[in-house]
């Protein structure tokens, strides 16, 4: 299928027997070990002592802002043409897309739910960042005066989508300019996963500067954040997908996550969804959706159905507005639903494509909320397994949903295959 060798998320893999080594999951240990080290410096060290540290936050901060409109430009004009060419393959990449659209939606908007109920984040009292203090770090003020500053996030989702849009229109003398544009995000991308590696000392400064300034108090803000996000998204996979999968065929939610048991726990160990894609494919064939449906709603949905991701934006967007005593209200927090919905598509697999969209949504409406960003940093890789998978279980109902509207889903398979009667073979997975 012409669609799934062209996304992004697949043409970022290197080929079969030349992988390179993953080393993500020492960023991910280097994060744990820096919010336990903060943590314990900010409770030793007490306020003022502690607050010596937040240079190294504000130094991440500045770094995201610095590449938040290269990000967002070059995921938006590719994501268009990845939509494009969804739904040019027709009725299965149409219903997809809508699929995809209402529930990523759905998603933001329960995120928004319960960041309203439970106030995460409150009586931390963070700092303002201020974009445009040349001074006040001390001996740190040379190499801030290095890192550039950043363009406007709205104007440039506005310009994005035009050229976006522009390049579709143009049809086929768009194609290499669409294709150019792809390696330069690449190259974007790139630069934002260094950026990343910073992620343990920006965590480190900000988490022991705010756990100086209010103790106990932090750590408690920062567990409610965590345990609401895991809860949210238990309740989103159960409840809502497992009503939707159960009402349009009849399949169980809890049989089905049995079902991709193993892919769960790749997915646990890695914090990335991106690692099971080619199981996924061969599993949804076996569980009865038909190859042409598989090939184009996983990898699609991969970018642009990323219902745990959406969750976590939100209740992260409402805890850092909490946590700098600057509440969002409904104008506020709908305005910036609707920066994330669109700042989300494209970036799907990225390292740090959670954070850049935060730090969009953010940035669009109140700079000065990005002060809060490094202590999301800190707590971001603990609820990065539940979304990712909530993303990875959202995809696979897609696929189900998708191929019974389309009448590609054998409904008996599936039910043999959930239910133990079909076993599906291992070596299949080599095939994608």
């Amino acid at each position: 299928m012409a669609l799934s060798e062209a996304t992004p998320l697949e043409a970022s893999q290197p080929p079969a027997g030349k992988r390179r080594k993953d080393r993500t999951h020492w960023l991910y240990i280097a994060v744990i070990a820096a919010v336990v080290l903060g943590i314990v410096v900010g409770l030793v060290m007490g306020k003022d002592a502690a607050t010596a540290f937040q240079p190294l936050g504000d130094l991440f901060i500045a770094l995201i802002k610095m590449i938040i409109a290269p990000v967002i430009f070059c995921t938006i004009v590719t994501g268009v043409g990845s939509i494009a060419k969804a739904a040019t393959v027709g009725k299965v990449g149409g219903l997809a897309l809508v699929y995809f659209l209402i529930m990523s939606t759905f998603a933001l908007v329960i995120g928004l739910v319960v960041g309203n109920l439970i106030h995460p984040g409150d009586h931390l009292k963070l700092s303002p960042y201020d974009p445009n203090k040349a001074s006040g770090h001390g001996a740190w003020d040379m190499i801030f005066d290095i890192i550039p500053g950043s363009l406007p996030v709205l104007p440039t989702l506005f310009v994005a989508l035009l050229v976006g849009f522009a390049l579709q229109s143009i049809g086929e003398r768009g194609k290499p300019i669409l294709d150019a544009m792809g390696r330069i995000q690449s190259v974007v991308l790139k630069i934002m996963t260094w950026i990343m590696w910073v992620a343990p000392i920006g965590a480190f400064g900000a988490i022991a500067a705010v756990v100086g300034k209010t103790g106990w108090g932090a750590i408690g803000s920062m567990l409610t954040l965590m345990g609401a996000f895991y809860l949210t998204c238990i309740i989103f996979i159960v409840v809502i997908l497992g009503t939707v999968l159960r009402t349009v065929t009849g399949l169980n939610i809890f049989k089905l996550m049995r079902y991709l048991g193993r892919e769960y726990l790749l997915i646990f160990s890695t914090s990335s969804s991106e690692s099971a894609l080619p199981r996924l494919m061969s599993k949804m064939e076996h569980a009865g959706v038909s190859k042409p449906v598989v090939g184009v709603v996983v990898p699609t949905g991969y970018s642009f159905n990323l219902d745990g991701t959406a969750i976590y934006l939100t209740m992260a967007a409402l805890f850092v507005a909490n946590a700098m005593g600057m509440p969002l209200n409904i104008g506020e927090q709908i305005a910036l639903l609707v920066v994330m919905i669109i700042a989300a598509k494209g970036a799907a697999g990225v390292s740090g494509a959670g954070l850049s969209t935060l730090a969009a949504g953010l940035d669009a409406h109140r700079p000065e909320m990005l002060g809060g960003m490094g202590v999301v940093v800190g707590i971001d890789k603990f609820m990065s397994e539940a979304r990712a998978l909530t993303n990875f279980t959202g995809n696979a109902v897609a696929t189900l949903l998708v191929g019974k509207w389309t009448g590609e889903l054998d409904v008996k398979q599936a039910k043999d295959t959930l239910e133990k009667r079909s076993l599906f073979d291992e070596t299949t997975v080599a095939e994608h």
